[in-house]
């Protein structure tokens, strides 16, 4: 009898090389440090990946080949960053799929509180308090979210406005406004787009957050807890307080 082998579409040969590209372990950690948002060196990322300089630039260029991470020479220096937010969506939801697997390939430690509570996702907010900013906006109507996408009512561009939030792109850009991203802590969609990345970088500016030197995770300021409580009204348990 003759068995018939169907050939792989190209999607399915891409997809393949894309996760065989995030399934080696070094890669992985290289990816998550780049979760920070921040361009960092081959020696920056060798050392979160626990290898050696040399074989992180062959994994780099590796990641850079496949379209993962992009690359930029200042000076002396090559900066690496993820090449989209796109990619950044992608392994935070493969973070999910991972926190809700087997025990034996879990990894946890004392970052792993902090993490939850607040982090950065990319250029982003993620964690306990970026579901809790999401569900607040959403609860008062400021924004209406659906599956994945969503967008923001004239209520909701007025309250924005008013804790000065600037949504108009400087230049051209084919990136939603407001879309969701799963939170892989949380179970929970938190808010993407140019939204969350505005959302984020005006958190840092008014400093309600402050972000970790050595790893993704956001502090909250004694004045960010006032402010989220009060512009928000973000219950105390989110911020890590005793309600």
């Amino acid at each position: 009898m003759t068995t018939h082998t169907l050939p792989a579409s190209a999607n399915a040969n891409t997809i393949s090389a894309i996760a065989a590209l995030i399934g080696d372990p070094a890669r992985a950690n290289i990816l998550s440090a780049l979760m920070g948002g921040k361009a960092l060196t081959a020696t920056e990322l060798a050392y979160c990946a626990f290898i050696s300089p040399q074989t992180a630039s062959g994994h780099l260029a590796k990641l850079v080949d496949g379209g993962l991470v992009t690359a930029e020479k200042q000076g002396r220096h090559r900066y690496h960053k993820l090449a989209s937010a796109s990619v950044a969506e992608a392994f935070e939801s493969l973070s999910g799929l991972a926190a809700t697997g087997s025990t034996r390939h879990r990894t946890t430690g004392p970052k792993d509180a902090a993490m939850r509570q607040a982090r950065t996702c990319y250029d982003h907010m993620a964690g306990r308090l970026a579901v809790a900013i999401t569900d607040a906006l959403s609860s008062r109507q400021l924004i209406i979210v659906e599956d994945r996408s969503g967008w923001i009512t004239d209520e909701g561009k007025s309250f924005l406005a008013g804790i000065g939030l600037d949504l108009d792109p400087k230049e051209k850009s084919s990136r939603p406004l407001c879309r969701t991203c799963l939170d892989w802590s949380e179970r929970r969609m938190h808010l993407g787009g140019r939204l969350g990345a505005s959302l984020l970088q005006r958190s840092i500016e008014c400093n309600w957050v402050r972000p970790g030197k050595d790893s993704r995770t956001l502090s909250i300021t004694p004045k960010g807890e006032t402010e989220f409580r009060g512009l928000f009204g973000i219950p105390a348990e989110a911020l890590g307080l005793e309600p």
